[in-house]
């Protein structure tokens, strides 16, 4: 897991505070995929706990997994009492406790080591047991806002997008990890769909969320606050953002 991942773990009150949750929506999609109960799940790169809760809320027993100590204590003190709390990246995790019916991952997954990733996934599954990772970026719905936003940003980031790990282009109609798991032979009946969110956040809570994206993390502190402050005088009071999430299933297959 890269130094980059790990920065969250700085700021996880901020995560908590101006991450947006996740719908119901997305817990039907996943459940009517599966086509049968999900009694036990895995979840790679929890963070504070934004999935968890969702899936938890369910009824599913979920291991909520991250190397980050400050992330895991977040989602200690909002996580229902059947929650397993694990301080683990996904490389060093191992099938104990036998295999899953749901491995999941929200907005996690593209900090995970490429090398092994899907027999990783695979040994932690039943056959047929069902594999989804979800995300998306937060986006300012107004062009003219977003343009101004991003002549505010400039002299300090060029952009805060997160690049396809494979080199997928945004305009394909598969995306990744799509892309990968149609060409493992370990899963089948891969699928994509989108999850449309549409949000309104006052300016602060917008900056707020940039306090907690991986580009600004990385910029010395100094910098950073310069970055937040040209943001904010670019913003009126309060902004319409897209947030939709893009959703990869797919199955173990047997064997």
């Amino acid at each position: 897991m890269s130094t980059r991942a790990l920065s969250f773990g700085a700021i996880a009150e901020a995560y908590e505070r101006f991450r947006p949750g996740y719908p119901e929506e997305l817990f039907e999609l996943v459940a009517a995929y599966a086509g049968r109960p999900l009694r036990t799940a895995l979840e790679i790169g929890a963070g504070t706990g934004k999935a968890t809760r969702l899936f938890a809320g369910h009824g599913v027993a979920v291991t909520a997994t991250d190397p980050d100590a400050a992330m895991l204590a977040e989602l200690r003190r909002t996580a229902p009492a059947h929650v397993t709390a694990v301080r683990a990246a996904f490389e060093e995790l191992r099938p104990d406790g036998g295999p899953r019916d749901l491995v999941y991952a929200a907005a996690a997954l593209h900090w995970t080591r490429p090398r092994g990733r899907w027999p990783r996934v695979a040994a932690l599954l039943e056959p047929g047991g069902v594999f989804a990772s979800f995300g998306g970026p937060v986006q300012l719905a107004d062009p003219a806002v977003e343009e101004a936003v991003r002549a505010a940003r400039a002299p300090f980031l060029a952009s805060d997008e997160v690049p396809s790990p494979d080199g997928t282009a945004p305009d394909r109609p598969m995306q990744w990890p799509g892309t990968e798991l149609r060409r493992s032979p370990l899963f089948g009946d891969v699928r994509q769909a989108v999850v449309g969110r549409r949000l309104t956040m006052s300016a602060r809570e917008y900056v707020g969320y940039l306090s907690t994206v991986s580009a600004y993390l990385q910029l010395p502190e100094p910098v950073r606050r310069k970055a937040y402050d040209a943001v904010a005088g670019a913003l009126p009071g309060t902004v319409e953002v897209t947030a939709d999430l893009v959703v990869h299933l797919a199955r173990r297959r047997p064997g």
